[in-house]
């Protein structure tokens, strides 16, 4: 399932609007979503109901749900803080906030808090997990009535040395305040670090597993809570899937055995919203998953079949930009002032360099 066709009528339900139940704690703060006042005027403000941080209905039409907006910091948050309030993990907060201390951000400081996702590509349905993104969907099943919903959570992944695998499963047990039994590696490289590990760590706060596990179909691997939360949204698990410890207690007694989990690696997301194509990058987990110019000539590939059969003015500038930096927010590819679009992959090349040319580079050749 590629991203969805632009809607054919403009379409205001990008959760702009939706109000949110944020966590006790953030009252105080004062929250702007970052040039989207006008959809604040559409009809869904008035609604009533409330989600959860990091619940959304599913767009009737398009791809995008969420928003970007700003909070103010208080004295003693932490960027960490901020982002596990709104569910953001480390690394999403460090892009959206780079000139920002991690530790110090200071009182009154103002944080990005990169809201809004792409949905993955394919069927909206069970657990997906992008390693990638470390970002974990969940699209329960709706009740006759209930309108179709998704849930998205900040996650760690394996580090370099222990990937986290990739492939469709499903949850094969459920354990409540689990014991912890560390492989033989683990106890290995904890021993050669100087921190022996005990051949059992039982349920309580030391227990690195946190509160709930759930295993999956592959073998040694597993979507747990954790007693050391800070870690989440970053590359620190040997391969399992770790969460926010309330993350993992409000989702667990939800999911049954045999639920289907899909764990993909989608470091370039395409979807559309109100009919304009947008991109959300990521960076590649390791290097020898290709080069800047791999990753360009994929993602034209990519735009290319978003847009086969449509009359759509591709910025290519714009998502080389984004494919080269990536800040793991979405990105509109519309250009304003659109040009006859260039035939072919070299013709798309040259446009992306001679858009991207600095004006003083310009000078020097002229």
């Amino acid at each position: 399932m590629g991203p969805s066709q632009p809607p054919t009528h403009g379409n205001h339900e990008n959760m702009t609007s939706m109000k949110h139940s944020f966590p006790l704690g953030l009252s105080a703060r004062f929250a702007s979503t970052l040039g989207l006042c006008a959809a604040l005027a559409t009809p869904l403000q008035a609604s009533t109901e409330e989600w959860p941080r990091g619940h959304y209905p599913l767009p009737e039409e398009g791809d995008l749900v969420g928003e970007v907006y700003r909070v103010v910091a208080e004295s003693g948050d932490t960027l960490i803080d901020i982002g596990h309030e709104h569910g953001i993990g480390y690394e999403e907060m460090v892009r959206a906030n780079p000139e920002i201390s991690i530790w110090a951000p200071f009182e009154g400081t103002e944080v990005v808090i990169p809201g809004r996702f792409i949905l993955p590509d394919g069927p909206r349905e069970g657990l997906v997990v992008n390693v990638a993104e470390m970002r974990l969907y969940y699209y329960p099943p709706a009740d006759e009535g209930e309108a179709p919903r998704v849930e998205t959570y900040p996650i760690a992944v394996g580090r370099m040395d222990w990937k986290t695998p990739l492939g469709t499963t499903r949850i094969t047990e459920k354990v409540k305040d689990p014991a912890w039994y560390p492989p033989a590696s683990i106890r290995r490289e904890r021993a050669e670090a100087g921190v022996p590990l005990p051949s059992v760590v039982p349920p309580g706060p030391d227990n690195p597993l946190g509160t709930r596990k759930m295993r999956l179909g592959i073998p040694g691997y597993l979507i747990h809570g954790t007693n050391r939360p800070e870690g989440v949204g970053m590359r620190v698990t040997h391969g399992c899937i770790r969460m926010l410890p309330e993350d993992i207690e409000a989702l667990f007694p939800r999911l049954p055995i045999g639920t289907q989990v899909k764990l993909i690696n989608e470091t370039l997301k395409l979807g559309w919203a109100d009919g304009t194509l947008h991109v959300q990058a990521y960076p590649y987990l390791d290097e020898e998953d290709g080069t800047t110019i791999q990753r360009i000539t994929e993602a034209l590939d990519q735009v290319d079949t978003a847009t086969d059969g449509l009359d759509y003015p591709v910025d290519y500038a714009r998502l080389r930009e984004v494919v080269e930096v990536p800040q793991g927010m979405p990105v509109a590819l519309e250009v304003t002032a659109p040009e006859p679009a260039p035939e072919t992959l070299w013709d798309r090349l040259e446009l992306i360099a001679a858009d991207t040319e600095s004006p003083e580079k310009q000078a020097e050749e002229s």
